[in-house]
């Protein structure tokens, strides 16, 4: 007969076994779910795509042929121009530096990847806010753009792909305030909770990219991410052109691991790749930092035409050793500015006023790192002492964490010391570590701003 003490140690366990029959349960339902959607013709929902383009300047050329390029994807697959929405400055096509003049190509010797991109949010309109907006399909918290918006439902599938500079805990957009971390995801979660989406995918290229979802993202919220780095180190421009190269583009036209998914969703049939397969060889062809995936990793055993439609052309299947070129230089993100600016003063003749102007314009980049690694060093200096000031400059934290804990905390630092020190710039972000890692010790916005203001004789 079963004493009361074992009921008692009966019940704990007929819970745990329930609880697991269900998990188990769940876990099939989605599997079958996704195998049924993985189809080109099997899912009854629309297919939407979010498409942004981070920085602005010639120099930044690679991120805009980035997004012209996966739109090109997306078109020729069958999404129509209503459900992709594209934010880019679109100051690259018409540059004075471009020597194609309406054209954007993404590799050497390229295809135009500009032609019918939609110019859905360019110039002013390219901020954090109207992204927000567009997220959440809320067309009365837009400023300016075509108005158009993520109208997505339940049975949808969205895509959302951005390419730029980033750092720990933030990425840039062209103009204004940054896209911290907390704040897209409390987008997502919004999301979520409103039905945007049956399902969503994110493919996110930047320096330091895995901050973004790290310690942040639930998988319980159906979707599968993947990002070109993980919380603690450079991505790459790609196809930059080296010291003895003859190309007209002075500036890298892609990004390593942008270009590794677009030329692989290029060379194959979307119905017959998985998302799990792109990861693999999006992973091994980016060989400088470490492709990683996040949120819900089942979905990644869907088809890419889940998400990116599929063509009714027959593709050719080309192996991976095919798609790299061994003669294609990757720069870190953070230099690849440098690689522009060196160029011009090389091709400058000597002895005249272009080749002056272009040796200034190199010497003020070099001049802005460096009042960026005196000030920050200056500021960690001040608040620790020296001999705590390296692990503010480099601690990282375990990958189950996000980078900081309170973040209007580094938001509050890293407005302090703009307004103090000026704009971080794209090598300037890099900092954004330490100015979490501040956080964290527990300094307060007061300590910051004597810091900055000592730092930087309180001028931006």
């Amino acid at each position: 007969m079963m004493t009361t003490s074992s009921r008692g140690s009966l019940v704990p366990f007929l819970l745990l076994t329930a609880f697991a029959m269900a998990a188990v349960s769940e876990s099939r339902r989605s599997f079958q779910e996704i195998a049924s959607q993985s189809g080109a013709d099997a899912s009854t929902g629309t297919q939407w795509a979010v498409l942004v383009a981070g920085s602005n300047g010639y120099y930044n050329y690679r991120h805009q042929a980035d997004v012209c390029h996966a739109y090109q994807i997306l078109k020729a697959n069958g999404l129509k121009d209503e459900n992709i929405i594209v934010f880019m400055y679109d100051d690259i096509a018409e540059n004075e530096q471009n020597p194609t003049k309406g054209i954007i190509i993404n590799k050497p010797n390229g295809s135009d990847v500009y032609h019918g991109v939609p110019k859905d949010y360019t110039g002013d309109e390219t901020t954090a806010a109207n992204l927000y907006a567009v997220l959440l399909g809320n067309k009365t918290a837009l400023s300016g753009g075509s108005g158009k918006v993520l109208s997505s439902g339940p049975n949808d599938h969205v895509f959302f792909y951005y390419t730029d500079h980033g750092s720990p805990g933030l990425v840039a957009m062209p103009v204004g305030d940054y896209i911290y971390a907390n704040d897209l995801m409390n987008v997502l979660k919004q999301m979520y909770k409103a039905k945007k989406y049956m399902n969503m995918v994110i493919y996110i290229e930047a320096c330091e990219a895995g901050s973004m979802l790290q310690g942040l993202l639930p998988k319980e919220m159906g979707i599968f991410a993947t990002t070109a780095s993980n919380a603690k180190e450079s991505s790459y421009g790609y196809y930059c052109p080296g010291d003895d190269d003859s190309s007209e583009y002075d500036t890298c036209l892609g990004d390593l691991y942008s270009i590794a998914w677009m030329e692989d969703s290029d060379a194959h049939d979307l119905g017959k790749e998985t998302l799990q397969e792109q990861y693999l060889v999006v992973k091994k062809r980016t060989n400088l930092s470490h492709v990683m995936q996040y949120g819900n990793t089942v979905l990644s055993k869907a088809f890419l035409s889940t998400y990116m439609g599929q063509s009714s052309k027959k593709v050719s299947s080309v192996p991976l050793d095919e798609l790299s070129s061994s003669n294609s230089l990757a720069v870190p993100q953070r230099d690849a500015d440098l690689v522009f600016f060196q160029r011009q003063v090389q091709k400058a003749p000597k002895g005249s006023s272009e080749s002056a102007e272009a040796q200034k314009r190199l010497d003020e980049q070099i001049a802005r790192r460096s009042h960026a690694d005196r000030s920050i060093n200056q500021i960690v200096n001040q608040l620790f002492g020296d001999s705590s000031a390296a692990s503010m400059l480099t601690d990282v934290r375990p990958e189950d964490q996000p980078v900081v804990d309170d973040w209007d905390c580094l938001k509050t630092f890293v407005r302090t010391y703009e307004q103090y020190c000026g704009r971080l710039t794209e090598y300037g972000m890099q900092y954004t570590r330490a100015m979490a890692n501040m956080c964290n010790a527990g300094v307060d916005k007061n300590g910051m701003e004597a810091a900055s203001i000592q730092a930087c004789s309180g001028k931006a």
